[in-house]
């Protein structure tokens, strides 16, 4: 039998946790605060989908190499699914509103369409709407 899990936690080093929470509240994400603390947060993304969002020296007690410098390099890109091409948009307009940074320009695959932005931290993030009926018909 193959491995199947039935949650993520994807930790993320962050600068300044509070600039962090304030950023991914104005995007609509909530927060557990059974894992929060002055180091780190649980950012509550989907069902069994979260991001535990570190403090950089906490990050740092998990791992011996060095965190991944977002200004000029890439550890990771977080691709979320959007219900519609009009909730792509709107999310990640509110996240370039609130202080995300343009990151790639809007791609339309006809089957898929997607649109990039940088967190407050330099992470990447692509918004993705896939037309499960398109890519049915090739």
């Amino acid at each position: 039998m193959a491995f199947q899990s039935k949650q993520i936690f994807v930790n993320l080093p962050v600068k300044d946790l509070n600039k962090s929470v304030e950023f991914f509240t104005a995007l609509g994400f909530e927060f557990n605060p059974q894992f929060t603390d002055e180091n780190a947060t649980c950012m509550i993304i989907g069902d069994g989908i979260y991001a535990m969002l570190l403090v950089e020296s906490f990050f740092k007690t998990f791992t011996q190499k060095e965190i991944a410098n977002t200004a000029t390099t890439t550890e990771v890109i977080l691709a979320l699914s959007a219900e519609s091409r009009d909730q792509v948009d709107e999310f990640v307009q509110k996240a370039l509103d609130n202080g995300g940074k343009p990151y790639n320009d809007k791609i339309d695959h006809g089957f898929m369409y997607t649109w990039s932005f940088q967190d407050v931290d330099g992470h990447l993030w692509e918004i993705m709407h896939m037309d499960e009926s398109a890519v049915h018909q090739g």
